[in-house]
């Protein structure tokens, strides 16, 4: 009998993952728990950089997420942040798919989206757990599609989150941002980065930041900060707050805050709690007037989860094109 390959455009993914937002979370959810259970397998991400280039990449995050995923596959994700000033996306990423029965390929699907809703998914999900029960606002630092993601799962999940403050080192692009923000929501758009920090006690940092130039003096007590871009913040930031993050030793390399803080302590004992521990239940946190900061690398098992639940969609409503293979 000849395999197939399914193969999911960019349209596709985005119709399923725009009408889905629970099954995403849902999907981020199940992921994390069996990676804290240890029912994934999550290899260190590659990191394919160039001769005399410091900014673009291309990542590959192998994974294989076991219960009732079972599924193994690769995300490779580019990131070209000169894109931008020609007006086109930053990342594009494609993601495959492998049958654990053959280890035959069984999916091709554009990623760059599914990267993004993942991610944003997992930021809400720290929000949740992490956060105040019913915040009313959130700053966003950094005004692109990573933190307009970010804006909908938080409000899909906390949806008493009304107030959005936006700051963009590039202003005009903050500007551009503000009109893409849904109906009900109030949106202020700041200058300075400290007036965004002291405006909520929810904060989501999602920049082309390649090294730490802020710290956190300006936060109210027991704000979450989700610091989804990894290296905007001062070592000595993280090390005076109390630390989440996805996984310790996937974000403690590449010059990551969290590496930067753990070369500075020695350790890293400043890290409190993973995010599969709290959603596990294997952890609970105190309340607390620390500023509190998520830090996830973005493991390939969520890339991995979401994807599934995306080609399992396609194939039940005729999505995607099917290749003999």
């Amino acid at each position: 009998m000849t395999a197939s390959l399914l193969v999911i455009d960019s349209g596709a993914v985005g119709r399923i993952l725009d009408v889905s937002p629970t099954s995403v979370v849902d999907a981020v959810r199940t992921a994390y728990r069996l990676h804290d259970q240890a029912q994934t397998v999550v290899p260190h991400s590659t990191f394919l950089r160039f001769p005399d280039d410091t900014v673009n990449r291309i990542i590959g995050l192998p994974a294989y997420v076991g219960g009732p995923v079972h599924t193994a596959g690769m995300k490779w994700i580019a990131s070209f942040p000169g894109n931008l000033a020609a007006g086109l996306p930053r990342a594009s990423a494609a993601i495959v798919l492998n049958s654990m029965a053959t280890g035959g390929p069984t999916a091709l699907l554009e990623g760059a989206q599914i990267s993004a809703h993942r991610t944003a998914a997992s930021a809400a999900l720290a929000a949740q757990v992490l956060g105040p029960e019913e915040p009313t606002g959130i700053s966003l630092i950094g005004c692109g599609v990573i933190n307009l993601a970010v804006l909908r799962y938080v409000r899909h999940l906390l949806p008493s989150v009304r107030v959005v403050t936006l700051h963009d080192a590039d202003p005009p692009r903050a500007s551009a941002f503000a009109s893409q923000v849904p109906d009900g929501v109030s949106v202020h758009v700041v200058e300075e980065l400290d007036e965004a920090l002291a405006a909520h006690r929810l904060i989501s940092f999602a920049t082309n930041a390649s090294a730490p130039h802020t710290g956190l003096t300006a936060c109210r007590p027991g704000t979450v900060v989700l610091h989804i871009s990894l290296r905007d913040l001062h070592p000595e930031a993280l090390l005076a707050a109390r630390n989440i993050v996805d996984d310790p030793d996937h974000v403690d390399r590449e010059r990551t805050s969290v590496h930067l803080a753990s070369q500075r302590a020695g350790d890293r004992g400043f890290v409190h709690a993973t995010i599969g521990g709290l959603l596990s239940g294997r952890v609970e946190l105190a309340p607390t007037e620390q500023v509190t900061v998520f830090s996830p690398f973005g493991l390939g098992a969520l890339d991995i989860a979401v994807a599934e639940m995306v080609r399992q969609e396609a194939e039940r409503t005729g999505g995607g094109l099917a290749v003999p293979w």
